[in-house]
Order: C-alpha cells, then sequence, then structure tokens
C-alpha cells in the first residue's frame, strides 16, 4: 500500500540528507503533503521539484535552522500560513561533532545540544499547538543508540541524543490528553553522510558489534518512521525503537 499518510501533512527537519532524504522519499510516495526543512534552500528546492516529478506529491520547502529559536518561530508561522493543520512532525536534523573530553569545546556543547536537542523541543512546541487544533497527531524523534550505550569520543553526540529520549517520554505523558504521540527511533550504525568521515578502523569496529554483522540503509530507519507515523501506530506512545540490526544486545 502506498498511501498509508494519504493527505496527512508532515514536516521532517533535516530532510535533505541521509535519514532526513531518505524519510521525505517514502513518504512522499506515501502521497504524504511535505513540508520540508533544512538550512539549505537551493538543496531543498531541489529535493522538492524531484520528488513532485517522480511521486506526484505536494511539497514545500521551509527553511530554517532548528537550533536557533528565533528562525523556528519564524518558520513554524511560514508553515502555518500555507497550512492550518499538522499532523506529523518527524525531528530528524541532527549534528555529530566528535571530541574527546579534554577537547570538548563550549562552541561544540553549544552547537551540538542546539541542533540535537534544542531544535527538537522548539519544533515540538509549535507543531503540538497546530495539531492540538486538529485533534491530535504523531512526534517522531530521531535520537540514537549512541544515547543509550555511548562511544569514546562521542560523549556530546551521546548526551545531546539522550536529553531528546527524556524529553520524549515527558511529552509523550504530557501531550497523550490532546491526542499526541510522542516516540522515538534510535537508529545504530546507518551508511549515511554522517559517518562518512569514519575511518576504516572505526567502521570495522562499529560493524563488528552488529548481531546482523552490516550497517543499515536510510530506508530501514525510513521504514520505521512511516509505522509510527500512521495509524498503525495509533496506540503507541512514549516508546523507543531501536534500528540498530542488534547493535545493543
Amino acid at each position: 500500500m502506498n498511501d498509508l499518510l494519504l493527505g496527512k501533512r508532515v514536516l521532517i527537519t533535516g530532510a535533505t540528507k541521509g535519514i532526513g532524504r531518505a524519510i521525505a522519499e517514502l513518504f512522499a510516495e506515501q502521497q504524504a503533503i511535505l513540508y520540508l526543512n533544512g538550512r539549505d534552500e537551493l538543496a531543498l528546492a531541489a529535493l522538492a521539484q524531484r520528488l513532485t516529478a517522480q511521486f506526484a506529491a505536494q511539497v514545500h520547502v521551509v527553511a530554517f535552522d532548528v537550533g536557533d529559536a528565533d528562525a523556528v518561530k519564524a518558520g513554524f508561522r511560514s508553515v502555518f500560513a500555507l497550512t492550518k493543520r499538522l499532523d506529523v512532525l518527524i525531528n530528524n536534523a541532527g549534528v555529530r561533532d566528535d571530541a574527546l573530553l579534554a577537547m570538548v569545546s563550549a562552541e561544540q556543547l553549544a552547537h551540538s545540544f542546539a541542533t540535537n536537542s534544542f531544535g527538537p523541543f522548539y519544533c515540538s512546541q509549535y507543531a503540538a499547538r497546530m495539531m492540538r487544533r486538529n485533534g491530535g497527531g504523531s512526534i517522531v524523534n530521531m535520537a540514537s543508540v549512541m544515547a543509550l550505550g555511548g562511544y569514546p569520543g562521542q560523549s556530546i553526540y551521546a548526551a545531546s541524543k539522550a536529553a531528546l529520549l527524556g524529553m520524549t517520554r515527558s511529552l509523550a505523558k504530557e501531550l497523550a490528553c490532546d491526542g499526541i504521540r510522542v516516540n522515538a527511533l534510535a537508529p545504530g550504525f546507518i551508511d549515511t553522510e554522517l559517518v562518512a568521515d569514519l575511518t576504516p578502523m572505526q567502521r570495522d569496529a562499529h560493524l563488528q558489534q552488529i548481531a546482523l554483522g552490516r550497517a543499515g540503509q536510510a530506508k530501514e530507519v525510513a521504514q520505521c518512521a512511516l509505522f509510527l507515523s500512521s495509524d498503525h501506530a495509533s496506540y503507541i506512545t512514549g516508546e523507543l525503537l531501536k534500528v540498530d540490526g542488534g547493535m545493543q544486545l
């Protein structure tokens, strides 16, 4: 079936690369009405044009930096001007800035938490207001298995994604009375631009921890995001779904 999200209004942050792009492609195939977010307006426009041509999808571009509170406010005003309804928010935008503890700077901390933690919080605030007006919706936060197990040199990333998990559970309890479900995905080692800078030794070290013995694909994460966004997950909230090939077994 290619209509699980037929007519649903969906905002996807960080939509131009990796998992975000895979989600946009799959949701366009499912006939969602898409609002694609990122900081590169040209890349967003190119993606929107391709999805429109390939899937006859309705696609809108909303460029803003999720880590900038004022920019998020302005961005959601633009979304509200386009549509008074929002059914799904995918908080996918994220950064990974690796550094050993002794080398972590205040700037790295601020940037990572602004994007990975504060950004989803800002977006969820405005999305929840729109969803509440229309009787409910679904928020899916993109966490990481690093929030569960950690890894040397990834303390900033792990901490910022762990904060996202705490937010997911709290918002699930807070927003349930409004019919808004809040869940999180925790991808493991997924072949995207986010891990392209790893050395062969680092890549092998990750692969050795995976029970299925391979890296995941962005579309495999997108399919889980589709499930949590759709009515098939109508009785699921406050959950974390690991998409890691058994990395955390």
